[in-house]
Parts: C-alpha cells; structure tokens; sequence
C-alpha cells in the first residue's frame, strides 16, 4: 500500500503570484472594483490632508500675525444703550505693564465715501470712514499693498488710506496724487492702499483718515470705538483681565474685549463639523467600493468552478484554495488602496496649491487608508474563499 503524499505547501511568493494571476485575467473587472476602493480613500485622504494643511496654514498665519492681540470696544449701558469709550482710554491702556503697543480707530457714522461726487447718497458700498492713529499699521500688524500709511504730516490733511475690500469697490487700484475720493463732502487724496488684514477684517471695508483732520473737518467727536493692544505673549490672558477697568474704570462693565486669534481658532473648529462630513462620505463610498470586492470575488468562484476542481483533484488542499481567493481579494483591495492614497495627496496638493497652504498630508492617514482597505478587502474576501474551498473536485469539475 503506498503512502499518501502530503500536499504542497504554498510560499508566500506563489499566494501572492496565484492571486494576481486571477486577478489579470478580468482586468476591466479589477480595474471598476479597485476603483471603488480608490475613490472611498481617495475622499477619506482628501479630507484629512486638507484640513491638516487648513490647520498648518492657520498656524503659520497666526505665527505671523501674533495671538498677542487684543481689540476693546464699547459695549452696551445697563439700559441697553450703545455705550462710548472714554477720549483717554488708549492712554488708560498704555500704562498696562505688559502692553507693548497700543493705537486705536474711531468710527465717524455719518461720513460716506464715493468714487465721485455724482454717486447717489445711497450708493455707499457699505464702506466705513475711519479717524485711524498713525502707530496703527505697526500693531495690529498692516501691510501697505501701494503707497503709504497716514504719518504726522499726512493725519492734518484730506488724505485717506483705502482697505483692500474699500479701495476694490470703489475702483481705485492704487495710491496716488491723482487719485481721489469723494469723503464727507470734500475730496480726499488716496495715499494708501491695504492688504487684506485678518486679523481686522474690519479694516478691509474702510476709508482711514487722520485723526485731527476728522475732528477739524468732519466732526468727529474724538471717542475711540476699537482700541488695538499688542502685550507680551505670556501677560496676553492676564491683560484680558484688566483691560475692562483701564479702558472705563468707571463703567468696565461698558467695555468688550476680544481676541482676534480665537475668531481665526473658532472658524477653524467649524470646519471641523464639515471634515466630519467629509470622513461620513468618504467612509460610505469605502463601504460601496468593498461591497464591488465582494461582488467581483463572488463572480469569480462562479466562473472559476472548473479550475477550482482541477487544482483540488491535483491536490490543493481547501485551505490553499481558501488561501488564493482570499489572497485575490486583498491584492484587489490593497490596488485600489493604495492608488486611492496617491489620488488623494494628489488632490490635496493641487487644492493647497491653489489656496497658497502648505501640503500636509499626516502619515497615519495613508497608512490607516492602506490598512482600511485590506481590512475590507479581508471582509469581503472571506465568504467567497470560503465558498470556494468548500467545492469538491467532482462538483467544481462537472457543474456546468
């Protein structure tokens, strides 16, 4: 009686080379399932990579900016009223020991700026005059995109500094002596030009003038409305304390204080709730693309009943037939993985490209999307391997 030989036992160089042989003879198969797979991380990839270069550029921009910046302004009366900043309140501030800067801007309500004097009245454009100090651009940190600020000489005469959102609107391009504007009924000469500022965004929309020729000229009362304060970064929460009773210390409860930076921090917490979105989305078309690995691997024991019993009455053991789909499923899945990885950064390095961020794409996220997609490709492989292996050679081999 001769002995029975043991089967042989499968490398992993022959798992890996029996699997993409089934694979290769159903390219277009293979490609619209890898595909699915590719698009769900490809999203997933997409949505962290941008928000992550969101947050770099946030913090590169405050790193520039500073987050040492802190805006009073008046708030309301105990009878609801709009309250005022005391004329001496810049002054009350400055002697805050940690402060390191102080300047301030006093809005003039009833002043409008035009391009011409034949604009009608209420065609304003929304643009805010302002009586601005001349330490402004140093403090809350202004860049003069043409021209320049308002200077000793300059805050005495019809000269204007235009926002970038103001000088847009109202079609000046740049600073000049032959370009004017129509303000509170006279003609201004546009000295300057803004770059946008984030962290007063306020200044965007407005017209700066001197803060004498406002009270010469236009009637401005001289109560500050926003004072900007710069302090060391270490004394920032602390002179957020006392800024209320140096500002007013009659009336503290009269006075609002803000930080710029955390309105910069709170914008970037909301688009947190739509990254959240985002990963829902990319996770549901992960989930379809592992329903197409499962049905493609499913089709495939169907077609290939006849190799099935050929390799079983040659001696492949189930577990090798088991092994070999299941082997398929996660060579399918780990294509679609990682092409879908490489499409994602892709995605996020031209969308970053386009809005001036830094690439950032966290390593985790690649190597979770990879480990993502083999974990699918496992799911949906079991049950077809299964199925497979559990075909006998006499009914793979006869079954039509």
């Amino acid at each position: 009686m001769s002995a029975r030989l043991a089967p042989a036992k499968l490398r992993l160089a022959d798992v890996v080379r029996v699997g993409g042989a089934g694979l290769r003879t159903r390219p277009a198969r293979v490609f619209l399932s890898a595909l699915g797979i590719a698009i769900g991380i490809a999203a997933m990839v997409c949505v962290v990579g941008i928000s992550a270069s969101s947050r770099a550029d946030l913090e590169r921009q405050l790193a520039l900016l500073g987050t040492n910046l802190l805006t009073v302004g008046p708030g309301q009366t105990f009878t609801g009223e709009a309250a005022h900043l005391p004329e001496g309140a810049v002054g009350m501030i400055a002697r805050i020991g940690p402060v390191t800067s102080v300047t301030a801007t006093g809005r003039l309500p009833d002043v409008r700026v035009y391009r011409n004097d034949h604009i009608p009245a209420g065609q304003s454009g929304g643009i805010a005059v302002m009586a601005a100090q001349v330490d402004l651009l140093g403090t809350v940190g202004v860049v003069v995109r043409s021209g320049a600020f308002l200077n000793a000489a300059t805050v005495r005469y019809p000269a204007v500094v235009l926002g970038a959102a103001a000088a847009e609107r109202l079609g000046v391009g740049g600073a000049g002596p032959q370009q004017q504007v129509w303000l509170g009924g006279e003609w201004f000469t546009v000295v300057g030009v803004l770059n946008p500022v984030p962290l007063a965004p306020e200044l965007d929309q407005a017209a700066l003038i001197g803060w004498p020729v406002a009270e010469e000229r236009l009637g401005f009362d001289g109560y500050p409305t926003t004072v900007y304060t710069r302090s060391r970064d270490e004394s920032v929460e602390a002179v957020r304390a006392v800024l209320p009773r140096s500002a007013n210390p009659e009336h503290p409860n009269e006075v609002a204080v803000s930080r710029p930076s955390d309105a910069l921090a709170a914008q970037r917490a909301t688009e947190i709730t739509f990254d959240a979105l985002l990963l829902g989305l990319g996770a549901v078309a992960l989930l379809v693309g592992g329903v197409g690995v499962a049905n493609t691997m499913v089709i495939s024991v169907l077609e290939r009943r006849a190799e099935i019993g050929l390799r079983r009455a040659l001696g492949a053991t189930r577990g090798q037939i088991r092994l070999q789909f299941l082997a398929e499923s996660l060579l399918l899945s780990a294509l679609g993985g990682s092409g879908g990885v490489l499409l994602g950064i892709a995605i996020t390095g031209v969308y970053a490209a386009t809005q001036h961020w830094p690439t950032v794409v966290p390593p985790w996220a690649s190597v979770g999307g990879v480990t993502a997609t083999l974990m699918i490709g496992a799911v949906a492989g079991l049950y077809p391997a299964i199925r497979a292996a559990r075909l006998s050679p006499t009914e793979a081999l006869t079954t039509p």
